[in-house]
């Protein structure tokens, strides 16, 4: 009987999870947008401002930087540049729509602060 391994995919420790509504979510809009899949991606990354401090940037990139690590959801890449990715390994990005919201969330274990948007930190 010939032995089958089973490879379960997972996140790097250090690196970032996207949970499967928020990659749904980034594939439409980046169809919406026309990026294409094998040269585009979402483009995460932490900027100084916000009422904590810092804050999250969030946009699509028609391709990754020089530096940027690029990680792989399915066929969804996520584009992190050297800076960002201090405070944003480990942190999880998530997409919820209640009846009073819609949008990303930040799952972040580095986040020592937060203020009531959901988009500013502290670490």
């Amino acid at each position: 009987m010939e032995e089958v391994l089973k490879v379960v995919p997972t996140a790097p420790a250090q690196g970032l999870q996207v949970t499967d509504k928020a990659i749904a979510r980034i594939r439409s809009a980046m169809a919406k947008e026309g990026i294409s899949p094998e040269q585009g991606g979402l483009r995460l990354g932490v900027q100084g401002g916000g009422c904590s401090g810092l804050s999250y940037n969030i946009r699509f990139d028609t391709q990754p930087r020089e530096r940027d690590r690029v990680f792989q959801f399915a066929d969804v890449r996520v584009f992190v540049d050297p800076k960002s990715f201090i405070y944003l390994h480990g942190m999880i990005l998530d997409y919820q729509e209640t009846l009073m919201q819609q949008g990303f969330v930040f799952v972040n274990p580095n986040s020592t602060k937060s203020c009531g948007c959901g988009s500013s930190f502290s670490s």
